[in-house]
């Protein structure tokens, strides 16, 4: 089973994916942890250039390229053949990721970014999405609060930011079979419980 957990910046998607995997793994089940941009040392590469605060002239469809030539990579490494294999995968960030914040955040042709993610991905789509939804304010102050890493992307202004979680928001009623919204502003045990209880009945 292919899991990506998404959202805005903030959200605790890497909170919960620490919670998560031990949690899969006392229940038996055999799990697979990766991240985006990244998770191949090809891809690890690639991320370091999309993150650094040096680059922030990139235009964004340089960062959309980079983002899908990282995501090729980790898909064609490590998500297949776990997936063969039988594995759960846990992937922190996937293509909804660049809907997200290259589609509706910078405003670009979403369907030729469709077009784009497809040939990356090989197709490859998650059996379930779990996003965590949190106002952009709140996600922000999050980060600040808890002393987070600071890259390019967090550094985009406020609006940007509103606009990627409506863009989550909308592909999540467009698709309700695969997406799951839980409220992210919340203390982290309540959410963790509440996404395994949702795994319980998904796996």
């Amino acid at each position: 089973m292919f899991i990506t957990i998404e959202g805005p910046d903030g959200g605790g998607k890497t909170t919960q994916m620490n919670l998560l995997v031990p949690a899969l793994e006392k229940l038996g089940f055999d799990v697979v942890r990766t991240r985006e941009p990244g998770g191949t040392p090809i891809g690890d590469q690639i991320r370091s250039v999309i993150m650094d605060m040096k680059n922030k002239s990139m235009h964004p469809r340089a960062e959309i390229l980079l983002f899908c030539a990282s995501r090729a990579q980790l898909v064609e490494e490590l998500i297949r053949p776990s997936l063969a294999a039988g594995k759960i995968v846990l992937c922190d960030r996937y293509a909804d990721s660049t809907m997200a914040y290259q589609g509706y955040g910078h405003g670009l042709d979403r369907d030729l970014l469709k077009t784009l993610l497809n040939f990356a991905t090989g197709g490859l789509k998650p059996d379930l999405t779990i996003l965590l939804d949190i106002s952009a304010e709140a996600g922000l102050r999050r980060r600040i609060t808890n002393h987070d890493e600071w890259n390019r992307m967090d550094d985009y202004a406020l609006q940007f930011h509103e606009r990627v979680r409506n863009g989550y928001l909308k592909m999540a009623a467009e698709e309700p079979e695969r997406f799951v919204i839980i409220n992210a502003d919340r203390p982290k045990e309540e959410i963790h419980e509440e996404i395994v209880s949702i795994l319980r009945g998904k796996i």
